[in-house]
C-alpha cells in the first residue's frame, strides 16, 4: 500500500509528521477522557503516559483483543478510521456480496472526495440495505462522520457514532466465517490499526 491510497487526511508536507496528526486525541487517556462511550466499550485502560501505538500492543496481548479495534475506531479521526476500515474489509473479499462491493465502491469513493454529496450517497445505500452487514455498517460511519445526516435533518450526530459503526464493521467482519478463521482476521486487522500509530 502506497501513501496515494490513504485518503488526503494531512497535507503533502505534514505526512513526514508523527501520527498525531490522524489522532482524535494525542494520548489514549485524553480520548478516554474526552469520549466516555469508549470506556463502557473496552476493558482495558490505558496508562496516564501511555501512547496509542502501545496501548494497541498492549491490548492485543490481552484477553480481549477485540479492544484493539474499538480502541483504533475511536482514536483516529472519523475519514482515516472509515479508510482503516475499509482495508480490513477488503482484506476478505470472500465476505463480500455484489451489494456489498458496490457500496464499497461508493464508501472508497467517499474517501477521495469526502463531501456531502458523496457521504449522502453512501448513507442512503446504508440505511435502505436490506441487511446489516459489515460493509453496510461502515457506509453509516460514512455517513455519521461530519455534517448533517441529510440535507433536510440538521440535528447533530453525536461524535461516538461514526467511531462505534467503525468498531461494529470490523468486528462482524472478523467474525464472519469459522472460528479457525476468526484469530487470522483479528490479528490482520490489528496490524492495520498498529500501522496508523507508527511514526
Amino acid at each position: 500500500m502506497d501513501d496515494s491510497d490513504v485518503p488526503d487526511e494531512t497535507t503533502q508536507t505534514e505526512k513526514t509528521q508523527p501520527p498525531s496528526t490522524v489522532l482524535r486525541y494525542p494520548t489514549p487517556a485524553e480520548l478516554f477522557k474526552a469520549m466516555p462511550a469508549l470506556g463502557e466499550m473496552c476493558q482495558h485502560r490505558p496508562r496516564e503516559d501511555e501512547l496509542a501505538g502501545a496501548f494497541v500492543a498492549r491490548l492485543r496481548g490481552s484477553t480481549t483483543p477485540e479492544d484493539a479495534i474499538t480502541f483504533t475506531a475511536f482514536a483516529v479521526r472519523p475519514k482515516m478510521g472509515v479508510w482503516w476500515g475499509y482495508e480490513c474489509l477488503r482484506s476478505i473479499p470472500e465476505n463480500l456480496s455484489r451489494e456489498d462491493r458496490e457500496l464499497m465502491e461508493m464508501i472508497a469513493t467517499w474517501t477521495r472526495y469526502a463531501d456531502n454529496e458523496n457521504r449522502y450517497r453512501v448513507m442512503k445505500v446504508a440505511m435502505w440495505a436490506p441487511k446489516r452487514t459489515p460493509t453496510v455498517h461502515l457506509g453509516l460511519a460514512v455517513g455519521w462522520s461530519g455534517g448533517p445526516v441529510a440535507p433536510n435533518d440538521p440535528a447533530p450526530v453525536p461524535p461516538s457514532r461514526t467511531p462505534r459503526a467503525i468498531s461494529a464493521a470490523v468486528l462482524s467482519c472478523a467474525a464472519q466465517g469459522d472460528l479457525s478463521r476468526r484469530s487470522v482476521a483479528l490479528a490482520r486487522f490489528i496490524d492495520l490499526a498498529e500501522g496508523l500509530f507508527r511514526v
